[in-house]
Formats: structure tokens, sequence, C-alpha cells
């Protein structure tokens, strides 16, 4: 079942996105940029991003949604809200992640149709859905293409 993020999810949505943040070099062959990502993940950033995810709910409470499992918290998803459209001019699906031992088995598309949905209320410039994916990430790619998603653009990065 897939419902709002609520106060009380925090300690589990928190190991979850750890799995997220944790698993982006996953399947990609660079082992420094998941070491990278896993050093950030310290009691501050912690606190922070939760802080983050709770001014997002309280702007719109569908934003950030979980799956529940017999165990527990089985992945979330992470749509930002209306006011940050105008980043790419549309709405944004900002991390989706589920839990390996619960992929194959239907949440991670659950937990799509909930993204488009808070999406499809959202009054954006333009009416779409993006997101980055890592290009050798093949597994997300895959996904997201039986989505209905599209090459639209590529991100590039740099350090500071």
């Amino acid at each position: 079942m897939v419902r709002p993020y609520a106060d009380t999810d925090s300690d589990a949505l928190w190991e979850l996105k750890r799995g997220f943040e944790t698993g982006l070099g996953e399947g990609t062959d660079d082992e420094a940029k998941q070491e990278r990502y896993e050093a950030k993940l310290d009691a501050g950033y912690r606190r922070e991003w939760l802080d983050w995810v709770g001014r997002c709910v309280a702007e719109n409470d569908g934003c950030v949604q979980v799956a529940e499992s017999d165990d527990g918290l089985a992945g979330y998803v992470f749509v930002l809200p209306e006011s940050m459209a105008y980043v790419w001019d549309a709405a944004v699906l900002n991390e989706i992640y589920v839990a390996p031992e619960h992929r194959g088995t239907g949440v991670a598309d659950d937990l799509m149709d909930a993204a488009l949905a808070v999406a499809r209320e959202q009054s954006l410039p333009l009416d779409r859905l993006v997101l980055d994916v890592d290009r050798q990430n093949e597994r997300a790619k895959a996904f997201y293409e039986r989505h209905g998603f599209e090459h639209w653009g590529e991100m590039v990065a740099r350090d500071l």
C-alpha cells in the first residue's frame, strides 16, 4: 500500500534514503561515486534532509509517499512540490527507491503511479515529469522507459 509520508516514518525513510544514496553507484562500475555519496550521510545531513522533507510535505502532503510492507517500509517516492517546478519548468521526480528485497514485486510501479498522480495535480509550465538517471544504470533506465519516459536533454555536473 502506498500512502503519504508521516513524521513517524522518519527513521524508516532515512534508512531507505541511505539505500538510495549508497546505491547510486550500483551497476555503473563507479565505486568512487558510491563512496562519495555514502560519505555525506552523517548525522547533520540526516537532520537537514529530514527537515527539508518536512518543509516539502508541509507544502504538499503527497510529495513524499511511502510503500508499506508487512515488515515496514518497502520504498518511497519524492516529487518536488509545485513551488519548485520552475527549476525545470516541469514536475520533478526527485527520488524513487525500493529496498532490494522488494524489487520485482510491483512496489516501484505503485510508487511511480503515486508520483504521476501528484505531478498531474501541479500547475506546471510544461506538462512533464522529469528526473535524472545515471546513463550507466541500465535497470533504472529500463524501468523509466517502461513508464513512458524519453530522453530529454542531459544533465552535466562539475565540482565547485
